[in-house]
């Protein structure tokens, strides 16, 4: 949500003023600490300009690189 509210060029303040939700509510929505509601949600996407399936996309959690098996076995005698 991130994206699109930098993309759309407004802060969190404009955009939670447009939707009529608090700038706290907005800053916990964004980061993940609590859900929209499906109305509010709903007036995020007409805000953002964007489709609604945009922005309940689940974040992903980059995973840490693996470490090729040959690098951490032992080395033949």
């Amino acid at each position: 949500m991130t994206y699109a509210r930098e993309q759309a060029g407004l802060t969190k303040r404009a955009l939670a003023a447009k939707c009529g939700i608090s700038e706290q509510l907005m800053g916990e929505i964004e980061s993940g600490r609590r859900n929209a509601t499906p109305a509010t949600l709903q007036r995020l996407a007409e805000a953002l300009n964007c489709p609604r399936v945009v922005l309940e996309a689940k974040r992903e959690t980059a995973l840490p690189e693996a470490v090729p098996v040959e690098a951490t076995a032992p080395s033949p005698s």
